[in-house]
């Protein structure tokens, strides 16, 4: 087998992307999406029709509508292919506000549920602020399904657990960018690969605690750099990975086994924790690398919203 049959023995490989023509070659179970990733898709020759289609079925809705209407419509695509569940973003500029996280939850729901698609195929991904998590535990009381995305601290791994949401997104990739831009020259790549990359031991941490302590959300880890950081996490509830690196698994012949250990981590000296929003806010202040990363994530994703509704403005002109 190569390396990606090899993993779907141990993990549900998961993949990232908004382009669904693509999904069908490496056969995942769900699909995740993110403004980014749609950005780039409707920005491809073979979506530009799509998404013409879409804007002009809705000429002259509020642009907040249209852009859920072309997010959903993508969701849509990508669950033609998958067997399982899509992930929609609801918009990065509501990161801070709990009650305009739960509307939009709660429209793109309902334009899943009016197209025929149940809530159960539909996670709404959600930052993993405070207002987030606490915006996420409501809709989970509602029988909404969330996936708490840009994920960086153990405070905010904890406190998404005790709001019981589905799943959590922890960011491999983007930890290890952030502390190889940190050490500089002195960064010593053998030396932070595999098992000792600072992204797989943050994923690794999260997986031990939650399966010591019964924590039903799912862990994905998420944001790859390399298939080593990949192999590493074998054994994961979920991963959700690029196209490109899903290439890059399937044509590898090299052995996978798996990583992490649901079985060994339940017997585990781990201590239970739990944060209130002042310690919450306290922990993810002190830990540098996770508060600039959110930050910047917030900050990107919200800038390519922005450049999808002016696209999408230029073609309602």
């Amino acid at each position: 087998m190569n390396q990606l049959e090899q993993l779907k023995r141990h993990t549900t490989v998961v993949a990232d992307t908004g382009n669904f023509r693509q999904l069908a070659q490496y056969a995942p179970r769900d699909a995740t999406t993110n403004p980014s990733l749609i950005l780039k898709a409707v920005q491809q020759a073979e979506y530009a029709p799509l998404l013409a289609e879409t804007v002009a079925a809705h000429r002259g809705e509020p642009m907040d509508e249209v852009v859920d209407e072309v997010l959903v419509r993508f969701g849509r695509e990508i669950l033609k292919v998958v067997p399982g569940r899509v992930s929609t973003e609801v918009d990065a500029r509501l990161s801070f506000d709990t009650a305009g996280t739960v509307a939009r939850a709660h429209r793109l729901v309902a334009l899943y549920e009016a197209a025929g698609i149940g809530r159960e195929r539909v996670l709404v991904k959600i930052a993993s602020t405070w207002e987030g998590i606490r915006a996420a535990e409501q809709l989970q009381r509602e029988g909404i399904r969330c996936n708490l995305t840009l994920l960086f601290a153990f405070c905010q791994a904890v406190a998404c657990g005790d709001a019981k949401v589905q799943l959590i997104s922890p960011f491999v990739g983007r930890i290890y960018d952030w502390y190889k831009k940190a050490a500089g020259a002195g960064w010593d790549e053998a030396a932070n690969a595999g098992a000792n990359d600072p992204g797989v031991k943050s994923v690794r941490a999260i997986y031990n605690h939650y399966k010591r302590h019964g924590i039903a959300t799912e862990v994905m880890g998420a944001s790859f750099r390399n298939t080593g950081q990949i192999v590493a996490l074998a054994g994961c509830d979920l991963l959700t990975i690029s196209p490109e690196l899903l290439a890059s698994l399937q044509a590898s012949d090299a052995a996978l086994a798996p990583a992490l250990d649901a079985a060994a981590a339940k017997k585990m000296d781990l201590a239970a924790v739990h944060y209130d929003e002042k310690a919450f806010r306290w922990a993810l202040n002190e830990d540098a690398m996770a508060s600039d990363k959110l930050a910047e994530g917030i900050r990107a994703f919200a800038a390519d919203a922005v450049k999808l509704e002016r696209l999408i403005e230029g073609l309602r002109r």
